[in-house]
C-alpha cells in the first residue's frame, strides 16, 4: 500500500507566512493520528532571510519537540535548496536527530548535481531524504537532469515529482514514471497541484501505476491553486479500498481549518487554471488574486503575454500634450465627487485654461459636459470600466493615459478609443507603484504644465472600518502626493472633504460666484 505525507503547515504556509494559531496544530495533529496519513510533513527547516517568516519556516528544535510529543506520525522538515548548502546542515539537523525523521529537498531540476552532494550530507545523520524536483512538465526541457537521476540510487529514499504549474494529466504521469524508472530505482512520489482539477485523478493514476507516497493537504491548503485534498484521497481509500477511515477525525480537522479557507480563498480560478495549462508559474497569479487589486481579465492577459514570450501585447505613441494649463483638476472616485458635483461642474465652467483628469471613471459620467479638455488614466481593466461608464464611446472626446510600456497586466483599449490613447515614456517623480491610479493623474499635471492641481473627491477611508487592501491603498496615495510636492515644490489642494493628510486642505465653494 502506498504512504500519504500531509505537508498542510508547510505548504499553506504561503498564505500564512507559515505561522499557525497553537490550538489549530493541536487539532489538526490529533485528528492526522486517527488517519491513515503516515507523514507529516510541518514545514522548512532554513538558515535566516532577509524577511519576517514564521514559526514553520524555521521550525525551532523546541516546537519540533513539543510536535514530536503530539503526534504518532513520523515528522518532515523540507530544505529550499537554493537556500541550503551542505554546510548548513549540521547546525540545521544535529539539533533534530530523533524528532524529524526525513528530511525533504524542494529543487529546481537543473540543481540536481548540487542537491546530491546536500543528499549526502544529510544522510550522514541518520534521516530518510526525499526529492521534491519541481517543474515536472518541463524536465524534458533539461537532458542533463534526466541522466544525472541514476545517482540517486542508494541514496534518495522517495523521488517526488512536483507538478508546479498544476498542469499535467494522467499520461503525463505514467510518461515520467516510466522515465524515472528507466534511470533509477528509487522510490516514486507525487505532488500534485490542482489548477486544472486534476490533483486527485493524477495522484491516483500514479498510486495505480506503482508510485509509493503522494503529498496531501487539509482542504487542499497550498500555494496558489492548492493541492489534493487530504480528505477527499482518504474518503476515496474508503470508496476504493474499503480503507476504515475515522470521518468524525477527518470533520474535525476540516473545520478547523475552514476558516482559514474563508480568510485567503485557496484554490483554481480562471488564472490559475490558464498558468496551469500553459506551465506558468503561479507565484504571479497568488500575488495578484491575493492583493485584490487586478481584476480576472487583467491577470488572464498579462499570462496571456507570457504566453506568448512579449512583454505587453500593446505599445502606444507617447504622450506629448499639444497645450499647457496654468491649472489640472484631478477628480477621484471617492463620493465627493458626486456629492458636491454641481459646484465641481462650476468651479470647471468658470476657470479659464483648465484641464481635467480622471485617475478613476468612476464618476466621470457626471463630468461628461463640462467646458474643458479631459484626459482619463487608464491601468489595467480600466478600459472596461470606461465601457460601462460611457455606455456609448463613438462620441468620446477625451484623451486617455497609460502607464510607461511595458505595463506588467498587459494593455487593454476599448477599440472605439484607440486612436486617443498614449503611455507615458517614463514616470519622472518616483520609481514606485508606476502603475497606480494616482501616479498617472500626478504625472499627467506635470505634463500638462499646470501651474496650480486642483483635486476632488480623494476622500480617504475611516479608520475604523479599514480593510487591509485600503490600508494599502491610503498608503501609497500619501506616500505619491507628499513625493510630489516635495519634487516639484507644488501644493495639491483638495476641494472636497479628505482625509489625506498630506493634501492641503480648501474648499470648492470658496472659488465658485
Amino acid at each position: 500500500m502506498f504512504k500519504i505525507l500531509d505537508c498542510t503547515l508547510r505548504d499553506g504556509g504561503y498564505y500564512t507566512n507559515w505561522d499557525f494559531d497553537k490550538s489549530l496544530v493541536h487539532t489538526y495533529l490529533s485528528s492526522l493520528n486517527n488517519l491513515p496519513v503516515d507523514y507529516i510533513e510541518v514545514g522548512y527547516r532554513s538558515i535566516p532571510i532577509k524577511e519576517y517568516y514564521g514559526k514553520y519556516f524555521y521550525s525551532p528544535v523546541y516546537e519540533l519537540q513539543e510536535l514530536k510529543s503530539l503526534t504518532t506520525k513520523k515528522l518532515v522538515i523540507i530544505f529550499n535548496e537554493k537556500d541550503i548548502r551542505v554546510e548548513h546542515v549540521a547546525d540545521l539537523l544535529q539539533p533534530i536527530i530523533g524528532i524529524v525523521d526525513m528530511v525533504r529537498i524542494a529543487l529546481d531540476p537543473q540543481q540536481l548535481g548540487r542537491a546530491l552532494k546536500l543528499a549526502a550530507e544529510i544522510k550522514r545523520y541518520g534521516f530518510e531524504v526525499g526529492f521534491n524536483v519541481m517543474y515536472m512538465s518541463k524536465w524534458k526541457q533539461y537532458g542533463n537532469f534526466v541522466e544525472e537521476l541514476s545517482g540517486l540510487d542508494g541514496l534518495a529514499d522517495y523521488f517526488y515529482m512536483v507538478d508546479s504549474y498544476g498542469g499535467v494529466f494522467p499520461d503525463d504521469v505514467k510518461q515520467t514514471m516510466d522515465l524515472i524508472r528507466s534511470k533509477t530505482d528509487c522510490k516514486i512520489g507525487f505532488h500534485g497541484h490542482n489548477n486544472l482539477e486534476m490533483a486527485l485523478i493524477n495522484s491516483l493514476t500514479a498510486v495505480d501505476y506503482g508510485a509509493d507516497i503522494v503529498d496531501s493537504t487539509i482542504l487542499g491548503m497550498g500555494r496558489g491553486a492548492g493541492n489534493l485534498k487530504t480528505e477527499l484521497l482518504l474518503s476515496v481509500l474508503n470508496t476504493k479500498y474499503n480503507m476504515d477511515i475515522d470521518f468524525n477525525a477527518i470533520g474535525n480537522v476540516v473545520d478547523g481549518f475552514d476558516k482559514l479557507l474563508k480568510k485567503y480563498e485557496w484554490g483554481t480560478n480562471v488564472p490559475y487554471m490558464i498558468s496551469g495549462s500553459n506551465s506558468l508559474p503561479q507565484k504571479d497569479v497568488m500575488d495578484w488574486y491575493t492583493t485584490r487589486v487586478y481584476s480576472l481579465n487583467s491577470m488572464v492577459r498579462a499570462l496571456q503575454n507570457q504566453k506568448n514570450n512579449i512583454k505587453d501585447n500593446e505599445q502606444l505613441p507617447v504622450f506629448k500634450p499639444a497645450k499647457s494649463y496654468d491649472k489640472v483638476l484631478i477628480l477621484g472616485g471617492g463620493p465627493n465627487s458626486v456629492e458636491h458635483s454641481k459646484a465641481i461642474i462650476e468651479f470647471i465652467n468658470q476657470t479659464e485654461n483648465i484641464a481635467v483628469v480622471h485617475s478613476s471613471s468612476k464618476n466621470a459620467l457626471y463630468y461628461k459636459d463640462v467646458q474643458a479638455d479631459q484626459f482619463y488614466c487608464l491601468v489595467g481593466n480600466e478600459g472596461h470600466r470606461l465601457e460601462k461608464v460611457f455606455s456609448d464611446l463613438g462620441d468620446f472626446k477625451g484623451v486617455c493615459v497609460f502607464p510607461p510600456f511595458p505595463r506588467k497586466m498587459g494593455t487593454y483599449i476599448p477599440a472605439q478609443i484607440h486612436d486617443q490613447c498614449f503611455e507615458f515614456e517614463q514616470i519622472s517623480f518616483t520609481d514606485k507603484f508606476k502603475e497606480s491610479h494616482s501616479i498617472l493623474a500626478l504625472q499627467t499635471a506635470l505634463e500638462l504644465k499646470a501651474e496650480e492641481i486642483y483635486i476632488a473627491g480623494f476622500d480617504g477611508y475611516q479608520e475604523a472600518s479599514i480593510s487591509q487592501l485600503e490600508r494599502s491603498l491610503v498608503d501609497e496615495n500619501e506616500f505619491l502626493f507628499q513625493i510630489f510636492q516635495e519634487t516639484y515644490s507644488k501644493d495639491i489642494i483638495s476641494l472636497t472633504p479628505t482625509r489625506y493628510k498630506t493634501l492641503q486642505s480648501g474648499s470648492v465653494y470658496s472659488l465658485v460666484c
